[in-house]
């Protein structure tokens, strides 16, 4: 009996590609997706014109609630609710005298934030 060889051709079939392993660089990807989410909300937090006209008199001294309320023409509450809102975000801190919380911004880079968006429509 007689073997014949076929002299055909075989493709080479790929096999079923590996499951991606999670890497350093896709770590890391995934972290840089979790803080540009972090940055987006930081963002939404400006997109309220309240809120930015409240940093803004923070940006010339430190106030306390009513003396936000009575230069915006705002309500103590209205106020108070919008620097809840941006205490939360870590753009403004506070010290107490006595009763009175005394707000004030957070750091320089909310003071640069500032500065750079009024630069930037001054273009």
């Amino acid at each position: 009996m007689e073997t014949r060889i076929s002299k055909k051709k075989v493709k080479d079939t790929p096999s079923k590609p590996a499951p991606k392993r999670r890497t350093k660089k896709m770590a890391r990807v995934v972290a840089d997706e979790a803080a540009l989410y972090d940055v987006a909300e930081l963002f939404k937090v400006f997109g309220d014109s309240t809120r930015v006209r409240i940093l803004f008199e923070l940006l010339q001294s430190p106030l306390p609630v009513t003396g936000i309320a009575d230069t915006l023409g705002l309500s103590q509450s209205a106020v108070s609710h919008q620097l809840r809102i941006l205490k939360t975000n870590g753009l403004v801190t506070y010290d107490r005298q006595g009763k009175q919380l005394i707000y004030s911004l957070a750091d320089e880079h909310v003071t640069s934030i500032l500065s750079q968006g009024l630069e930037h429509i001054a273009e």
